[in-house]
């Protein structure tokens, strides 16, 4: 299957495939070695806090309190600068089903939308079910690659497609899908665009244009049953990705953000889930 952000239907002319070794930028993201930015001032407010409380006077006791809720603003101030949150569901309404506010629908072929906001492991996360449909959504976004070239999600699989395989355009079924849409004029023919996704068959790190529009180029992250059923953190750079696909630098911000599952083309079923989609700053 195939997705835009802000277009119209593409086109579904024949395109070659490449196989080329993607470089991940990471798994599961690693604990600091040291105390971050915001960690020091807590630890500072709070050595504020027993100081003035040692003094016993409500006076010193009121500075304590402006002195952490200062240092907790300036530490929010620098996570928020480190990273562009597309979704991380917590602001959608418990139980909502079909399209998650703030994302809009495709605008080709008959999509069922069975997608839900669940609590999974403690968290709201976006639940998508497809049996024998192809249903995407997306959001517009702006965010400057050379800023912010790290794109961060979680996501788990617990159905494959039967005998998917994008490789092959009457089997290109996934069971999550992630796209980075790069939009151009005129989107149907010009738009490029990463699809990050998680196929049954196709293996991991293949880069392979779709065979059914030339817009799409894929990046399988991860492929078959060995993961089902957990939470997987991932991460890539999308700057680098943009430059091994297509040659060059992006010169236009990332324009949209896709989600979908796919099973129309095997006609059997899927079943994935969508936590927190990040992008973040390069690592020092």
């Amino acid at each position: 299957m195939t997705m835009m952000a802000r277009q119209p239907r593409l086109d579904h002319g024949s395109s070659t495939s490449c196989h080329v070794r993607a470089c991940a930028e990471g798994g599961r993201t690693p604990g600091p070695s040291r105390p971050g930015a915001r960690h020091r001032l807590v630890l500072v407010a709070a050595a504020l806090v027993r100081l003035c409380g040692a003094r016993r006077a409500p006076v010193y006791h009121g500075a304590a309190a402006l002195a952490l809720a200062l240092a907790l603003g300036a530490a929010a101030a620098l996570a928020d600068a480190s990273r562009m949150v597309v979704e991380d569901w917590s602001s959608q309404p418990a139980d909502k089903r079909g399209i998650p506010d703030g994302w809009k629908g495709q605008s080709w072929g008959s999509p069922k939308y069975d997608f839900a906001i669940q609590q999974d492991e403690g968290a709201r996360v976006l639940h998508l079910k497809s049996a024998g449909d192809s249903s995407n959504i997306n959001k517009e976004v702006k965010i400057d690659l050379k800023e912010y070239p790290i794109l961060e999600w979680r996501w788990k699989v617990t159905a494959l497609p039967a005998g998917a395989d994008l490789r092959k355009k009457e089997t290109d079924d996934e069971a999550a899908q992630l796209y980075v849409v790069f939009p151009r004029f005129p989107a149907a023919v010009r738009s490029q665009i990463i699809g990050y996704v998680w196929d049954t068959t196709a293996p991991v790190g293949l880069i392979s244009k779709s065979t059914k529009t030339g817009t799409v180029t894929y990046v399988v992250v991860r492929s078959g049953t060995a993961d089902l059923g957990r939470w997987i953190t991932e991460r890539r750079n999308v700057w680098d990705d943009y430059r091994r696909i297509y040659g060059s630098d992006p010169d236009e911000p990332v324009g949209g953000i896709s989600l979908g599952i796919d099973s129309d083309d095997t006609k059997s079923r899927a079943e994935s889930f969508f936590g927190p989609i990040t992008f973040l700053k390069r690592s020092p």
